[in-house]
């Protein structure tokens, strides 16, 4: 079973290569997402990453991992609630 990890504080210039190499080295990871603004496009600075295993050799490992001059925060995704829109 694969574990959703939330990664915040990513340098708005990362690419999804790039994290799926950080990444692969605790394991083989199944997806990368960043997550963009929906009426710019502009990056948000966070994103989710799937791992089938090591994912919790991943978030101690990386928590806090400096990545251009930032310090990334890596725990496991929490699962979505449903928004109020008012």
């Amino acid at each position: 079973m694969s574990k959703k990890i939330y990664v915040g504080n990513l340098p708005f210039e990362a690419t999804e290569d790039e994290i799926r190499e950080l990444f692969s080295a605790h394991g083989p990871v199944t997806s990368v997402a960043l997550i963009t603004d929906r009426d710019t496009g502009a990056p948000r600075g966070f994103g989710f990453v799937e791992m089938e295993s090591g994912a919790d050799d991943a978030i101690k490992t990386l928590n806090n991992h400096e990545m251009n001059g930032r310090n990334l925060k890596v725990n496991e995704a929490k699962p979505k609630t449903e928004r109020s829109r008012w």
